[in-house]
């Protein structure tokens, strides 16, 4: 008889949990809040999107991001601007700011996540982070 395992979603949990409060932090610092580090982490990987194509990126409700949208290009991190080819439809852009603002969060976060990294051997930590990437990708 196989040994049972936990749920991936039970095993996962406490680490997500770990790794967002370690992220919360560095977003105030930056004042950011998670959906715009969100937004902003989509625009810099893909310049130019309708607020629709972004939302659907990250996950989010199309109207449920607006605010966050709103708080972004009042800091000057993103541009919206008319699509030409339909007025009624927002363009998104990352502004050279909102680039340096979101590389300077993910190098942030990067570090903190090394604490928790550190906890595992060096091959199994490069062998984690290959099969996320694997996972991330493949979403």
């Amino acid at each position: 008889m196989a040994t049972e395992r936990p749920d991936l979603a039970a095993m996962l949990y406490p680490l997500v949990r770990e790794l967002i409060a370690l992220e919360l932090p560095v977003l105030a610092a930056h004042d950011v809040s998670m959906w715009g580090y969100s937004v902003l982490t989509a625009l810099d990987d893909t310049p130019v999107r309708t607020q629709a194509a972004l939302a659907e990126a990250i996950g989010a409700d199309k109207s449920r991001i607006i605010g966050t949208l709103d708080e972004l290009q009042k800091a000057g991190l993103i541009e919206r601007t008319p699509d030409p080819a339909d007025r009624r439809v927002r363009l998104l852009s990352i502004t050279p700011l909102g680039r340096r603002v979101r590389r300077a969060v993910r190098k942030e976060i990067q570090a903190q996540e090394e604490q928790v990294l550190a906890t595992l051997a060096p091959a199994d930590r490069k062998t984690f982070l290959r099969i996320l990437q694997q996972f991330h990708a493949s979403r």
